[in-house]
């Protein structure tokens, strides 16, 4: 999202951040290894699927979607989102790939070579995708509400409040479900919630401060966001918004158990 709003915004979500430390336990992330990233790529939404990622960029202008190459960072292919539209996110769906967009309240379809196959609407404002396991989506609009949505028609079949102790958890941006959690970029923060998908409440945080730092953003939009998980062999990548460097990290769990592991160790 661009910067309308930033200061009420930030002042809105201090409270909800700066009490995540007291209330559940906060994992820094652990980098496994590092790729290239467009430096240019205002990252939107993100996922993995048959060996590639699938990014979608925003900003009038520049929104659009690609697939990207992970060694090397390159395009292998890409379609614009033109004005007056506003990229958000994605999400892959039987055989196709659908994005949001931030105001118009509409969205597209698209073929796997980014061929627009048609449009469907919604309320509100289009943040971020993600595919759960039964099929279904998951959206965010910013607001402290996802909303569970059936991807043939976008109708909403459940909306679930995220709270950390009680409180709601605004700003819920970019979005991956992992292991069974809703893994959410805060926007504007460097940490990741780790969501129950049952009740909301927030089961842990993931702090990506280190990865902010080595990635040399210094922007104020230049912020993470972008989640992709790669099941079959349980890769979790990260990046930001114009970052050059996609992440590779532990997942939630299996940093957990090294960290068992370690603390164990006579």
């Amino acid at each position: 999202m661009p910067i309308t709003g930033l200061l009420l915004g930030l002042l809105g979500l201090l409270p909800q951040v700066g009490s995540t430390p007291q209330s559940v336990p906060v994992q820094s992330a652990q980098i496994v290894a590092t790729y290239p990233h467009d430096n240019r790529a205002f990252t939107e939404g993100l996922f993995w699927q048959d060996g590639y990622l699938y990014e979608s960029t925003g900003e009038l202008n520049r929104s659009g979607i690609r697939k990207v190459r992970l060694s090397d960072g390159k395009v292998m292919a890409r379609v614009a989102v033109d004005p007056p539209f506003y990229g958000e996110g994605i999400a892959p769906w039987n055989g196709t790939i659908l994005s949001l967009t931030w105001k118009n309240q509409i969205g597209f379809r698209w073929s796997k070579d980014f061929k627009r196959l048609g449009s469907f609407k919604y309320q509100g404002e289009g943040w971020a995708l993600a595919a759960d396991d039964k099929g279904g989506l998951i959206m965010s609009d910013g607001s402290p509400v996802l909303r569970f949505v059936d991807p043939a028609n976008f109708t909403v079949k459940r909306r679930l409040t995220v709270t950390d102790g009680g409180r709601p958890v605004k700003m819920l941006n970019e979005l991956e479900y992992v292991d069974g959690e809703i893994l959410a970029n805060i926007w504007l923060t460097d940490l990741i919630a780790r969501i129950d998908p049952r009740d909301g409440h927030v089961i842990g945080w993931i702090d990506v401060s280190e990865l902010h730092r080595q990635s040399g953003a210094t922007e104020v939009n230049d912020v993470p966001n972008g989640i992709a998980w790669d099941a079959k062999k349980r890769r979790l990548f990260v990046t930001g918004k114009d970052w050059p460097y996609v992440f590779e990290i532990k997942a939630p769990k299996d940093a957990a158990s090294s960290a068992d592991a370690a603390v164990s160790t006579p």
